[in-house]
């Protein structure tokens, strides 16, 4: 089961790395004939592949109390809503606070997150080789966070996100990116020097898409078609629908089975959205973006402390 399982894997990797290469040719291509200030195509863009990562974190619940009473499993669930509640209200009412947080919250995440998602694949590799876990979380959590945040183009998206959030870094957007790129050399240097070219190409791909993606798009791209896809591969392997299916030789069963029970969760997250905005007063073309985001990142809070455990078992 463990060669199917791998075969899994490698085949998330390689979307994930489509779907960044195929972000970076049509972020040049929309260069070439839309102007810079429209921000269309990025906020279509930006909620389609949001609305493809929502779902990865609405397993939270199974994936903790597989097999909890209704009681139990209940109260789990009102605890983890009850802090995405307080969340949204932190980050509406504190944004740059907030948001300041969630940039912080989300790095630490995703670069755990990715380097636990190789971590499994090397523990299905028959002789893997030597890898630097943390100096690669720390490389890969802060590229598609932080650079798109502090390039010359992030002035238009943020502005169309939340105006407020322009001056968000305190003038140290210029310290934040050396920093950032000083991390990326070294994680890349290392890689190389223990010959983790995969790992290395994954580096240079959030590279790429970083510098060249309009912050909106890099960022959601990243979230829906990179880590929350590699997350659902993680989730296969403790989903007990998904190891049916493993045991049975199918992979994409596997995967599926791990995807649909989070539907529910990406209509949910829209619904709410749109109720947040109207109990607000305010408008659903100029915010609905806005409040979309921040729920996700909400969703995020009790999401990163959920899946601690599932990370640290990954990456021991």
């Amino acid at each position: 089961m463990a060669e199917i399982e791998l075969d899994l894997f490698l085949k998330v990797r390689q979307f994930s790395r489509l779907a960044v290469g195929l972000a970076i040719i049509a972020s040049f291509a929309f260069a070439q004939v839309i102007e810079s200030s429209d921000t269309t195509w990025q906020v279509i863009v930006a909620l389609a592949a949001l609305a493809v990562g929502i779902p990865h974190g609405a397993l939270d619940h199974l994936v903790t109390l597989p097999k909890s009473a209704p009681l139990k499993m209940a109260g789990f669930i009102a605890a983890y809503v009850a802090i995405a509640v307080l969340a949204v209200f932190a980050i509406l009412t504190w944004n740059v606070r907030g948001f300041i947080v969630v940039v912080a919250m989300s790095a630490v995440h995703f670069g755990i997150g990715d380097a636990a998602f190789i971590s499994e694949i090397d523990r299905r590799s028959a002789e893997p080789k030597p890898f630097p876990r943390y100096l690669y979380a720390l490389a890969a959590g802060s590229l598609p966070v932080i650079i798109p945040l502090v390039s010359d183009k992030s002035a238009a998206a943020l502005e169309r996100v939340n105006p407020e959030l322009l001056n968000w870094h305190h003038g140290l957007n210029n310290d934040l990116l050396l920093w950032t790129m000083l991390l990326t050399a070294a994680a890349l240097l290392r890689l190389i020097q223990k010959r983790r070219d995969a790992e290395a190409i994954d580096l240079v791909l959030l590279y790429l898409l970083a510098i060249t993606a309009p912050p909106l798009v890099a960022f959601a791209v990243y979230f829906g078609c990179w880590h929350a896809m590699r997350h659902t591969a993680r989730l296969t392997l403790v989903l007990p629908r998904s190891q049916k299916a493993f045991a049975d030789g199918s992979s994409s069963k596997a995967f599926l089975g791990a995807i649909w029970p989070g539907l529910p969760a990406l209509v949910g997250t829209f619904v709410v959205s749109i109720l947040i905005i109207v109990f607000r007063r305010d408008s659903i073309s100029d915010q609905f973006l806005w409040v979309t985001l921040v729920v996700v990142w909400a969703l995020t809070v009790p999401h990163m402390a959920v899946t601690a455990r599932l990370d640290r078992k990954a990456l021991s």
